[in-house]
């Protein structure tokens, strides 16, 4: 190895330790573009709890790039063995370059997108690989010097993450799982379903748009009746079409409750519903909430089998509800069926809190988007999405708009960045319920 290239690394290192973390991953791939000739280059440092995912380079692929996709690279990859091949990065399978640290409890990863024609000199990869150890061990104790009502803060908001993430994902779910129920029943016809299908991912859009309009009316508390209604609306839906019997046993008093109170019960139990319905022979599950003066108690039965097994994800719940200050009890009895105790205390914790702002932020966010979701896009763009809802591929877009097929993917990695969505799929749906709303 020529002395310039350990002269380069040594002073690397001797600037990233004097920048911002955020500013990280830019200056590395800055300084190491002629040792590792990359089109990106991505990091996750799960330690860093407030920014653990950056992404420097060619923006039709950082605008792209996941921690999702990122997070397997921890697992797979051993650190101090750079590994070299085939990947998902960016919604497409890249050429790259992943090297792994442990000099953070958690680890940490670097990942190069690379040529398909690149390969880095093996002489180069003990360099870059200490390099990132010093970035990574170098972070570790920033984040254990922060202030630590400031660390606590953001490890707040990361869980609070966390819990915004669970809800949504349950919320997808109901959603797919109610659309399943209209698909796989017999009893109606094909026009019929598609019809019953489409009304309910429009009620799913429309109910996502308005959550944080109901929000601010309620004003920090809603009725404990108005509250359990909303709830019961949304498994009606759920369990519409499916073989299952709702029986529902609202609170015996309407005095007000906290809005995120009321919230979480909601969360809790819908997934409490949907873990039950991932059973077999369940025909009748009833729900009740009561309320007391020191929180809310919310009962979900059911008639099914009475076993747990692994169908039943109620560790994520469980683990849920502690973060929020609350518990979850079971009671499985085999023959007979499943109970589940969710307890939630009036004054839930500030994770609980932390994730409700973030939800309605979300919700808002949402609304916004939803009174002009097209009005970021140029004419052009335009014209590509419409083609795209059509289910045309890039050459066929390309030939009809006369336009060459690298323009069009130009076109819609812009338009997936634009709508703030992840695939051609989802702009598509929101481009057609746009245009039906």
């Amino acid at each position: 190895m020529e002395n310039s290239e350990a002269v380069t690394v040594i002073a690397t290192a001797a600037r990233l330790v004097q920048v911002e973390p955020m500013q990280m991953i830019g200056a590395l791939s800055e300084a190491l573009a002629t040792l590792v000739p990359h089109r990106a280059a991505a990091q996750l440092s799960p330690q860093c709890a407030g920014s653990p995912m950056n992404a420097a380079g060619d923006e039709q692929i950082t605008a792209l790039i996941t921690g999702a996709e990122l997070a397997p690279f921890l697992g797979s990859v051993n650190a101090g063995q750079p590994w070299h091949g085939q990947a998902p990065i960016g919604g497409t399978d890249q050429t790259v370059l992943a090297i792994a640290s442990d000099h953070a409890p958690r680890g940490s990863v670097l990942v190069f997108v690379l040529d398909p024609d690149t390969r880095i000199p093996a002489e180069v990869l003990p360099l870059v690989q200490t390099l990132w150890d010093l970035v990574t061990a170098h972070f570790q104790r920033l984040t254990l010097e922060i202030e630590p009502s400031v660390l606590a803060q953001a490890r707040a908001v990361a869980m609070a993450r966390e819990v915004v993430a669970a809800e949504l994902s349950d919320a997808h779910t109901a959603t797919l799982a109610a659309l399943l129920g209209v698909l796989r029943n017999r009893q109606i016809d094909d026009a019929e379903a598609r019809t019953t299908a489409v009304d309910l991912a429009l009620n799913a859009l429309a109910d996502l748009r308005t959550d944080s309009q109901r929000d601010r009316a309620d004003a920090g508390e809603e009725p404990a009746g108005r509250a359990f209604q909303r709830l019961a609306d949304s498994l009606h839906t759920l369990v519409r079409h499916l073989p299952v019997e709702l029986e529902l046993d609202a609170p015996s008093n309407d005095r007000l409750l906290p809005s995120d109170l009321a919230h979480a019960a909601r969360v809790a139990v819908r997934a409490a519903v949907l873990a039950m319905l991932g059973q077999d022979g369940v025909r009748r599950i009833r729900v009740g909430w009561r309320l007391s003066s020191t929180g809310l108690q919310a009962t979900v039965r059911d008639d099914g089998p009475g076993v747990l097994d692994d169908r039943l994800d109620l560790g994520r719940i469980a683990e849920r509800l502690r973060t929020q200050g609350g518990r979850l009890d079971v009671e499985a009895v085999p023959g007979w069926g499943l109970t589940l105790r969710i307890m939630l205390p009036v004054a839930l914790s500030d994770v609980a809190k932390t994730a409700r702002a973030l939800t309605t932020t979300i919700s808002a966010a949402g609304k916004v988007l939803a009174a002009e979701p097209l009005a970021a896009l140029g004419q052009r763009e335009l014209e590509v999405l419409e083609r795209l809802a059509q289910g045309q591929r890039n050459r066929v877009i390309a030939d009809s708009l006369h336009i060459t097929e690298s323009t069009v993917k130009y076109h819609v990695a812009n338009i997936l960045t634009k709508l703030a969505v992840t695939s051609r799929t989802e702009a598509a749906a929101l481009y057609l319920a746009t245009a039906s709303a």
